[in-house]
């Protein structure tokens, strides 16, 4: 699929998500002053905030949701991958703890907890994704991935590449 057709389908799947009763976005444009390229995302877990790092001072701050208490990690990681409308396979600590889960949840469903697009991150089972749940966004709600809402997952997703450099901190 290309890139353009990748984005086309995100926006389409997205609309269709949001209905009338989708929440507002979380995304505004904030003075930020960091020693990072630009391009470069940056999770701050204890503000629950994730920022693309515009440059000239600037950056594109989301709220979402991180890691619950003893699941929060920090690091440095690339976004390896681009996926809309993934599907999810449950990783197996999620599994033991709520083993009636099926096996692997299909992209689209409504209990997948994907949302509608995920970024996956090198070195390990974490992602940026969107969200079925969007009651937990601005919370600690997650096993480690940074949930997003769907329009902003959407919004993310287009702007960055394989590739991108990400850094998780407290």
């Amino acid at each position: 699929m290309s890139n353009r057709t990748a984005t086309l389908a995100l926006a389409a799947v997205t609309l269709l998500l949001m209905g009338t009763a989708a929440s507002a976005s979380t995304r505004e444009v904030v003075r930020y002053n960091a020693e990072v390229q630009p391009g470069t995302i940056v999770v701050k877990t204890a503000e629950r905030k994730l920022y693309l790092v515009l440059g000239g001072g600037e950056a594109i701050r989301y709220t979402v949701a991180v890691g619950r208490p003893g699941k929060q990690w920090q690091g440095k990681a690339q976004v390896s991958g681009k996926f809309v409308q993934p599907a999810w396979t449950p990783p197996a600590e999620v599994k033991a703890d709520n083993p009636a889960l099926p096996d692997v949840i299909p992209g689209g469903a409504p209990n997948n907890p994907m949302g509608v697009a995920a970024m996956t991150l090198s070195g390990g089972e974490y992602a940026i994704h969107g969200t079925n749940k969007p009651e937990s966004i601005g919370k600690f709600a997650s096993y480690g991935c940074i949930r997003m809402l769907n329009q902003d997952i959407t919004d993310l997703f287009e702007r960055v590449t394989v590739g991108t450099q990400v850094m998780v901190m407290r």
